[in-house]
């Protein structure tokens, strides 16, 4: 359990935030969410502030495609109600604009510095673990957004997520609830069982009985629904050998990286920190003794050891390695390069204090040679112009796919093959019909029922696809010579099940009555089970769990039917509480699980509370 409290109950702001961009990134090929050219309308106000048609009829879409990729091969759109998906869509963008309001009117804020860290930090928009630029253009421009449109709708989530932390975070429980909890959840449990199995042996079915179910529920014998589909592919790799590149090019690319070597400067310093113990005043006067102290001919590093307030150099005599340019503080940084070699600066203010600083030596940087920088100067080239030209065309397939009523236009525009899939259904298929993304834009409204070519999808960051229904397959209902054996099956399973049932019911009835004549070699016996006892099936746990503690010596009886039809006949003799005394760190761990729980709850008392104070009107 504990385990399970240390999952629940850390990082989930974290994890909220990281949620987000990989839903914005997963919910490929929609408009921008605040694209106020394509507003039609409105659909609701809230406390003044207007939701648009536009708006809701994405988010529907972001719903549909959600539950597409929760539910997977169980997915059948023709179930979706649509209006009360229209509904639950515009409770939730009601919802979030409640949330906005009041983070907003609590003055929360997130800098544009902390977003271009989040942004540079996304592993989606990096290459080779750095941020790139062009994936990013690249990533957006497969969303639909731009660079202005993404920030803002990140922002947002970014103030709904501190407004969540701030009132989540505020919630306490006592200790008297942490030990109550504890000791719930330490308990333990001795008990026998007792399981009838489901003999699908003991069990027959006859024609009548599976030709009945057949005509009864012959909607559930129908073929799956599949698709053909026909594509074009656009893959970096394929492009590289159309690249030519040039000397001047490439002497300019060599320029740009030797520039860009700079010197190392090896640096000392002396730290007086400004914090809560010391003022600016008091830390300016105490380095500017020191200051005095190294003028007056004391070995700088001696006085670093002595006195400087860095814990990572002081005790190297404030040595701080070589480093190059934008390494240090704006201000730290000037001081030094202003500096000749062995010289000591005046006192420095940086945002952590005051410095004294001294330039211990000077490294000037190793130029190679353009020739044995060349098979890495081509490289890097033929990479910049890939990724440029393959963003070029991905735009230029997707203008034409869109405007093209067949895929033939697109290929022969981009000297590219249109190729074909095997029939497949919405579990999906191989080759690009294993690709979650493909699978839904092939049974989309627009692709499967207005015959459209879809947009480009990305199916990873070196191939994008455009796709359209070569031909659709509809679902038949199947003769029963083929599910004869199918039926067979799952009307024994259905009888062997409610066999065993009655049979462990009956039982139940002798033992409750005191009239049980089976021996205790009948019976499983368990001693002091766990809630996550190991080897024990979850519904058995869950049972025993809930049944009543004994009255004195007379055990209690319960009865559960498993998933594989059997059926468990439980004994409880006793319920055990552990004596030992919890650790500090034991009683942490739940106290941060409860508190976790209470703040989530509190977090939804106050989203109900802005619902029920909030002018709300819907069209």
């Amino acid at each position: 359990m504990l385990q399970n409290i240390r999952d629940n109950s850390q990082g989930w702001i974290a994890k909220t935030i990281i949620g987000v961009i990989i839903m914005l990134l997963a919910l490929t090929g929609f408009d921008a969410i605040f694209n106020a050219a394509a507003n039609r309308g409105t659909v609701a106000e809230v406390n003044g502030e207007e939701i648009s048609q536009t708006e809701l009829d994405q988010a529907v879409n972001m719903q549909r495609r959600q539950l597409a990729q929760q539910l997977g091969n169980s997915f059948d759109p023709s179930l979706l109600n649509d209006g009360m998906l229209r509904q639950s869509a515009l409770s939730g963008l009601i919802e979030r604009m409640l949330l906005l309001q009041a983070a907003r009117g609590a003055d929360f804020a997130f800098s544009d510095q902390a977003l271009d860290q989040l942004i540079l930090q996304t592993p989606e928009f990096q290459v080779d673990g750095r941020f790139e630029a062009a994936r990013f253009d690249q990533v957006l421009q497969q969303m639909g957004y731009t660079r202005m449109q993404f920030r803002e709708l990140l922002e947002q989530e970014m103030l709904i997520a501190q407004l969540r932390a701030g009132i989540a975070g505020t919630a306490f429980v006592t200790d008297q609830q942490v030990r109550q909890f504890a000791e719930l959840e330490r308990q333990t449990r001795d008990y026998s069982s007792r399981t009838i199995p489901a003999s699908l042996e003991a069990v027959s079915v006859d024609e009548a009985e599976i030709g009945s179910y057949y005509e009864a529920n012959r909607e559930q014998f129908r073929s799956p629904e599949q698709v053909v589909l026909e594509y074009v592919e656009l893959n970096k790799e394929d492009l590289f050998d159309q690249i030519e590149l040039d000397e001047q090019a490439l002497q300019g690319l060599y320029q740009t990286h030797i520039a860009n070597l700079a010197e190392q400067r090896r640096a000392a310093h002396i730290l007086v920190e400004v914090d809560d113990d010391t003022d600016d005043q008091a830390a300016k006067a105490r380095i500017d003794a020191l200051a005095q102290r190294v003028g007056q001919g004391e070995d700088f590093a001696a006085l670093a050891q002595e006195a400087s307030e860095d814990p990572g150099s002081a005790s190297q005599g404030g040595d701080l390695g070589f480093a190059g340019p934008g390494v240090y503080d704006e201000a730290f940084e000037d001081a030094l390069y202003a500096l000749e070699k062995g010289q000591v600066s005046e006192p420095v203010r940086s945002e952590f204090g005051w410095h004294l600083i001294k330039l211990l030596d000077v490294r000037a940087p190793e130029v190679p040679t353009f020739e044995s920088l060349r098979p890495e100067l081509e490289r890097e080239l033929k990479s910049q112009r890939v990724e440029q030209r393959f963003v070029e065309l991905t735009k230029q397939l997707e203008d034409s796919a869109f405007e093209a009523a067949d895929l033939a236009q697109p290929a022969q525009e981009l000297g590219l093959q249109v190729q074909t899939t095997p029939a497949f259904g919405r579990e999906g298929g191989e080759g690009i019909a294993s690709n979650r993304q493909v699978i839904q834009a092939a049974f989309s409204d627009e692709v499967l029922g207005d015959g459209a070519n879809s947009n480009v999808i990305e199916l990873d960051p070196d191939t994008a696809v455009v796709v359209r229904v070569k031909e659709h397959i509809q679902p038949e209902i199947l003769p029963l010579e083929e599910v004869r054996e199918r039926i067979a099956q799952q009307l024994r399973g259905e009888k062997a099940a409610e066999q065993a049932r009655k049979e462990g019911e009956a039982l139940l009835a002798s033992l409750r009555a005191g009239e049980d004549k089976t021996g205790p070699e009948a019976w499983a016996r368990t001693e002091a089970a766990t809630r996550n006892q190991e080897g024990i099936d979850p519904m058995v746990l869950q049972a025993v769990f809930r049944m009543p503690k004994p009255d004195g010596e007379q055990p209690t009886y319960q009865g559960v039917s498993l998933a594989n039809g059997d059926y468990v006949v439980l004994e409880l003799h006793g319920v055990g509480v552990p004596q030992d005394e919890l650790s500090e760190q034991e009683l942490q761990e739940y106290r941060r699980f409860l508190a976790s729980r209470a703040g989530q709850q509190d977090f939804s008392a106050y989203r109900e509370w802005l619902q029920a104070q909030a002018k709300i009107e819907r069209e």
